[in-house]
Parts: C-alpha cells; structure tokens; sequence
C-alpha cells in the first residue's frame, strides 16, 4: 500500500528567482517526520532561523536607539519656550553668519558641495566604518547571491531528476500493464489451442509464464532501484529548501543594511562614498588655512553647546556643525524626515527578523502539535537549544 501511495503521490515545485529570495518557505511534504534525523533537522532548521533573526534585531535596536535619541533632541528643542527659542537663534544666527564668511573664503576652490561637506562632516567619525561595513556588505552580499544562485541551480536540477524518475516509474507501470495483457492473450491462445485444437501445448505455457517471470523481475528491479533513488532525490531537495532559507535571511539582511548604509550615507555605492571620503578630507585640509574666521566659529559653536548644556539635549554637538536647523523649520522638517525615514527603514528591518522568528516559532508549535508523540522531544531540543543558544525561541 506504502509502495502505490508514494507513486501516485502529488507533488509540488515552485520556481525561485531573485526577486523571491526574501521569502522562507517552509515544505513539509517530503519530510518524514516519523523518521528521527530528518524530524530533528527539521526542528533544528526551525532554531536557528530563529536564533539568527533574534541576533539581527538585537544589533539594529541600537541604531535604532541612536536614531529615536535624535529625533528626541529635536521635539525638545521645538518644546523650548519663545525666548529660549530666540536666544538659541541668536547664537545659532551669528554661528551661521561665520559659517557663511568661511564659505566667501573658499569661493571656487571648493571640491565638493557644501551639502555633501556638511553632510560627510556631520558623519566624520562614523564615515570609515561606514565604507569599511559597504564594502563588506557589497563581498558578502555578491557570495550570497552566488550561493543562491548556484541552490536554484542544484534544486533545479534536482527538481528535474524527479520528474525524469516519475516518468521512468510510470513507464515501468505502463509496461508491466502491456506484459501482463500479452501474458493473457498468449494464456487465452494457448488454451485455445489446446482445448480447441487439442494440440500438446505444455511448452508455451512454460515459455510464457518464464517469459513473464523474467519480464516482471527486470521491471521489479528497475522499479525498486527508482524508488530508492526517488527517495534521495526528495531528501535532497529538502536540506536544499532549508538551506535556502538560511540563505535568503542572510541576503534580505544583507541588503537591508546595505540599503540602509546608502541612505545614511547619501551614496549609490562605496566607490562614491570613498571619493567623497578623499574630497573631504582635501577640502579640509584647505579649510583649515582660513583659522581666523573657524576661531570665530568655534567660539559662537561653544556658545552654542553651552546653551544647548541647559536643556535636555542628548546630543548637542550635532546642533554646533548645523545651525541652520535652529533657524529655519524646513531644515529641522527635513532633519526630522531623515530620521523617521532611517527609524522607518530600521523597523522594517526589525520587523522582518521578528517575523522570520515567529514564523519559525509557529512552524514548530505546528508541528508539535501535527505529531503529537514527538511534541515532547520537540520541546525537549527547544529548551536544550535555549540553554545553549541563549535565545528564547518560544
């Protein structure tokens, strides 16, 4: 019966391509889960996709942080009252006015933009490792599609292995029916003749059912041989939809944060961002030689700090290298909108570990729940991976 019901079991095969490698998908058809190694691979699949994502949330909360303190700088700056606002104004106007002098000084010798100097500036301590986390997200991300791309490659050829062999299996069906209706009809002629014509045909019965025999044991052989194959080919394409999925958490974090590092930084890529790296660095080298109108500045940006010390400002030295923000709200709008946007971003990217783990959470419980005489040692590998891992995974 087991025999009939895997030969006309339905299977199924989705197609991946890049642009469905953000997606896990779980495939439990093939899997036996009375078997003990493919029933523990199964659940340990589980686990660490778990453990990997509760890892990656871990590491973005404190951007996230990071970018929620700023945004918290702002609102309370925008809460001062009117005459707080205008002496902090005052300040940041006189601020700006020395930054406009050192600008007059510089006229066409300026090897960047004033927005991108600023910008890079803001990000001076944090532009190394920025080019330092591109360009490791650029290698990583390039050997993860390589490794994707070679998985679609093996599961397609997997893939096409099994439907070779279920057309090799149903032809052995189909030939075992045609040997079996010759051996009829030559049984029914035989009989025939003998009853019929009452001729001595005791050697064509041993012809045939000989024949018979030896075509049925080549098909048997055949058939067991495919199967066993088949069985491979099926345990094959699982470990490859597991790893596939280990696979496509590192690539969709992997490019979220390498999406994330470009909107920070204002760069399509990390060749750009390292020429605007050198061109800041030269630009300040050139700055340097007007000292008279950057010690005004100095002077009017601690000023700045000092009055920014009274309020609960987190980080007020961002304040100090853009005082525009302080007088006019479009700069602060736009200062704000870059936050939401990074904190947006910084969600997502939070939201999908999270789900990836509840996802792996309920594929778990699931299956504890389908198969009830395994649930306790699911639970039992659940708490011994807990202890180990240091994760909760449930």
């Amino acid at each position: 019966m087991g025999l009939w019901t895997n030969i006309f079991k339905k299977r199924k095969y989705h197609e991946e391509t890049a642009e469905d490698w953000d997606n896990l998908v779980y495939i439990r058809d093939d899997v036996d889960f009375h078997e003990e190694e493919q029933r523990r691979e199964y659940i340990m699949n589980c686990l660490e996709q778990v453990a990997e994502a509760t890892y990656e949330v871990n590491l973005l909360k404190g951007e996230y942080s990071l970018v929620t303190t700023h945004l918290t700088d702002i609102e309370e700056i925008e809460a001062l009252p009117k005459e707080e606002r205008d002496a902090l104004g005052g300040i940041a106007s006189r601020l700006a006015a020395m930054e406009q002098e050192r600008q007059r000084y510089r006229g066409k010798k300026n090897r960047m933009s004033d927005e991108d100097y600023h910008r890079i500036r803001r990000q001076e301590d944090e532009i190394q490792d920025g080019i330092s986390k591109l360009h490791e997200c650029e290698d990583y991300g390039g050997k993860i599609r390589q490794d994707l791309q070679r998985l679609d490659r093996e599961r397609s050829a997997y893939e096409f292995r099994r439907q070779e062999l279920d057309s090799f299996l149903n032809n052995l069906r189909g030939m075992a029916m045609i040997f079996l209706t010759a051996f009829c009809l030559c049984m029914g002629m035989l009989l025939i003749l003998h009853f019929g014509f009452e001729m001595d045909t005791q050697i064509g019965y041993l012809l045939a059912v000989g024949a018979v025999a030896a075509a049925a044991m080549v098909v048997w052989l055949k058939y067991t041989e495919g199967e066993k194959e088949l069985h491979r080919v099926e345990v094959s394409v699982n470990k490859l939809v597991a790893l596939q999925n280990k696979v496509k958490i590192r690539y969709v974090n992997n490019k979220s944060l390498a999406n994330y590092l470009h909107m920070k930084y204002g760069t399509e890529s990390v060749g750009a961002l390292e020429k605007l790296w050198e061109q800041y660095q030269e630009e300040k080298e050139e700055r340097k030689e007007f000292a008279q109108a950057e010690a005004k500045a100095e002077y009017y940006q601690r000023q700045l700090l000092a009055r920014l010390s009274n309020y609960r400002i987190s980080a007020p030295g961002k304040w100090a290298v853009q005082p525009a923000a302080l007088l006019d709200k479009r700069e602060m709008v736009e200062m704000r909108h870059e936050l939401i946007l990074r904190r947006q971003k910084l969600r997502e990217q939070m939201d999908y570990n999270r789900e990836v783990a509840d996802t792996a959470r309920k594929e778990i419980m699931d299956v504890a729940q389908k198969y009830p005489a395994y649930a306790s040692e699911i639970m039992g590998m659940v708490d011994e991976y807990k202890s180990e891992a240091g994760v909760a995974v449930l």
